[in-house]
Parts: C-alpha cells; structure tokens; sequence
C-alpha cells in the first residue's frame, strides 16, 4: 500500500480468514483476526479435507506452509470406494505411489498449522461480530458483544455460512437445499470397530439409493466419522417427535429408513460411539453477488456457500490467496477489492450455477463422473 498501512480486520479464524492473514504478514502488511470461539481449540473443527493443488495448496504455497502440510497430511486418504446397497463394491481408487493431487487433513490440524504460522496476537478470541458499522466506503466500525468497538479501513469477513460480515453487503440468507446429514462418530477404530475399519479402508467409502445415502471418512488418530445423508425436511427429527439427544430413538428410525440396506453398512450408523449431531445442507442464493464496497468483501462460505461437494474449503483458501496478493499489489484498499472481487465473484458463480441443487448428488445411486471413466478404463 503506496498511501498508509490500511487497518484490516478478518473476521473468522477458519481455513480462509487464517490463510488472508498468513500470506498478508508474508507480505509486512498488519492483519488482526477476530473469532467468537473462547479459543482454537473450545470445540470440534469437523472433519478431514481434501485440499486440491489447484487450490488450497496454490494457497499453501504462497503461505510458504506447502511442504508442512505434506508432512501432515494423509496421501492414503486419497483412497475412495463407492458401494450400492448390498455393500458390493462398484469402484475402487487407490492412490499411486507420490499421488497428491488431494491429500487429506484433519481440520483441527490445517488450523494449527495455520495458527502457528501467525504472528504472536494476530487473532483474538471471544470476539463475537454483532454488527458493521459506518459509511460505505469505510471507515467501518465492529461492534463486539463484549462492547468492544474496533475501526477498520477493510473488513474481510470469512465467518462462514451465518456470516455476520455479509449482512453489510447483501440481504442474502442461507436457503435449506432439502438434504440433510446426520454425523456420527467412530473412536479406536482399529481395535473397537475392525469390522467398519476394513469396510472405510484408509480414505472415503460411500453408498446411496437415490433417495438416501452414507459416507464414510477416515480421519487421523483412528478416527472415522460417518455422514447419514438423507432428503428430509430440515426438522424431519422433531417432526418425529425426537430430540437429537435421542440417540436409541434416531437409530431406531434410520434402522427402519434403511432397513433394506446391507447389515455391514448399516453398522455405519448404529455402532458409533456417542450421540449424534444433526447437520442440515443450505447454500447461498444462485449467484450471490453485491455491489463493490471498498470497506467491506467476502471470502468462502460467507461470499458462495454451496452443497458440501468438496469445494468449500479450497475455495475459501483460493478466495484468500487472491484478496492477499491483490492488497499486496495495489495502491489502494479499494483497487485491491475490486481487482479481487473480479475475479472472484464471476469463479464462485460458475461454481454455484455448476452445484446448484448438487445436494442431489450427494444420494444419487449413480457413479460419479470419474469412477465411470475408471470403470471404462478397466
């Protein structure tokens, strides 16, 4: 920046908002992050990530963290088999000897990476975002829940799919796309669950009839979390008369919606260890765009929420990999938005008009794409 060292606040401290920042400390440009967790580590960050070398690696690199994550990530991970409902296996990949074209990682440790690689203080905790305040055109000014009131020439909000950061922008809101998970949880898999290990394997298992489906994942620390995929409305559990504490009832009612499915996939839901959590789908409205505003842009789930299709998080680090090199490379705050919402916006829209209603897929009893090709291969 050519004028003065603009005051940037990122607002979430996810894969997106702790790449920006990386890669704009990488470049001596000040950065302070605000997340509502009391700490990195206050809750679960989910599952594991495919991070693809189109994207979130190209963000790695420029983050100078690439050969870190390949230390830590999970090349075998890469395996994927695809089962109808009897538990036949209609494709198989196994990754070859160097693949890492999309290495797996656990989400709690790409952020500790991520976090280390920050500067002492960058992010501060228990900042819940209660609204942006001040003219288009900036300064803005965050107002906390702790009454804490911060003024920034850009905020860049990646707090993710209920993003507060957006409601500056656009009136847009998260629409339910009709498919629904419910996550369960498998510890010690190894030595407490052989029979879902061997069916998992070292990477993905999936099945689906069309109107409802499985997924497995391997995660680090012998671990595997299983998504039960179903197209329900969004309060099919209460609709039932349930609470999602009611973890003998729930597995009762799947035990019947799948009841023709073969036993061995059906252990994917009634062994878990532990309650289940409920996870239903939204996306964004197809495209979601906004008119530029050089105080206030958008990254990842905040900026394009789309069906969990493997995209999201690469995206939200591509998406930070180009807001940083844009503020790295103008003169002004407001040329770098511009420049990078260019670019952004018209990608993430071809990406949603290319998912719209691809929560379908996710129970579709068709093979993908690729594991025909593989098929045809063989």
């Amino acid at each position: 920046m050519s004028t003065h060292t603009p005051r940037i606040a990122v607002i979430g401290a996810g894969p997106g908002g702790l790449t920006c920042a990386r890669i704009l400390q990488r470049y001596g440009i000040p950065v302070t992050v605000h997340d509502r967790e009391s700490g990195p580590w206050s809750r679960d960050q989910g599952g594991t990530l495919d991070l693809d070398e189109d994207n979130g690696q190209k963000a790695l690199r420029e983050a100078g963290l690439l050969d870190d994550f390949f230390r830590l990530s999970r090349p075998e991970g890469q395996e994927m088999r695809q089962l109808d409902t009897s538990g036949r296996v209609l494709f198989h990949h196994v990754p070859g000897a160097g693949e890492r074209f999309k290495p797996e990682i656990d989400r709690g440790t790409l952020r500790r990476l991520l976090l280390d690689s920050l500067e002492p203080g960058t992010v501060r905790w228990s900042r819940t975002l209660r609204s942006v305040e001040g003219p288009a055109g900036g300064p803005r000014r965050l107002r906390f829940a702790d009454g804490t009131v911060v003024e920034a020439d850009l905020v860049i909000g990646a707090d993710g799919a209920w993003s507060t950061v957006r409601r500056a922008l656009s009136d847009a809101t998260p629409e339910y796309t009709g498919t629904s998970f419910l996550e369960a949880w498998f510890h010690d898999v190894e030595n407490e669950h052989p029979a879902v290990a061997a069916l998992v394997g070292p990477g993905s298992a999936a099945a689906a009839d069309g109107e409802r489906g499985l997924f497995a994942q391997r995660n680090s620390d012998d671990h595997i979390r299983v998504y039960v995929i179903q197209r329900v409305p969004a309060d099919w559990i209460t609709a039932a008369g349930l609470a999602v504490e009611d973890t003998a009832a729930i597995r009762s009612l799947l035990l019947e919606r799948y009841r023709d499915w073969a036993p061995d996939l059906r252990r994917l839901f009634t062994d878990n260890d532990g309650r289940y959590v409920d996870r239903p789908i939204h996306a964004l409205p197809v495209p979601h765009t906004w008119d530029h505003d050089p105080a206030v842009t958008l990254l990842g789930d905040a900026a394009h929420l789309m069906p969990p299709l493997g995209v999201g998080v690469n995206l939200a680090m591509l998406d930070a990999f180009e807001l940083a090199l844009a503020l790295a490379r103008h003169d002004t705050v407001g040329e770098a938005v511009r420049a990078y919402e260019g670019t952004m916006l018209p990608r993430s829209a071809r990406m949603q008009h290319l998912l719209d209603h691809g929560a379908e897929e996710l129970v579709s009893d068709e093979l993908p794409d690729f594991a025909q090709e593989g098929m045809a291969a063989r």
